[in-house]
């Protein structure tokens, strides 16, 4: 069965996207991923505020 997450909650740090999501067995996720072009920043959290910590201390390579 593929994934098709719904995600919740986006909101957008700098050019990081944080959402909140549930997994395949419905336990509750937090994303936090990159839109800049080529970066590939993208890690998965257990909590809102570990997203959002990651989202305001990223810094893009590709720059």
């Amino acid at each position: 069965m593929p994934a098709n997450p719904r995600f919740r909650r986006v909101v957008r740090i700098g050019p990081v996207q944080v959402a909140t999501y549930c997994d395949s067995r419905g336990r509750e996720k937090h994303t936090a991923a990159c839109t800049a072009p080529r970066c590939g920043f993208s890690t998965d959290y257990d909590s809102r505020a570990a997203a959002e910590l990651a989202a305001r201390t990223h810094r893009c390579a590709a720059r």
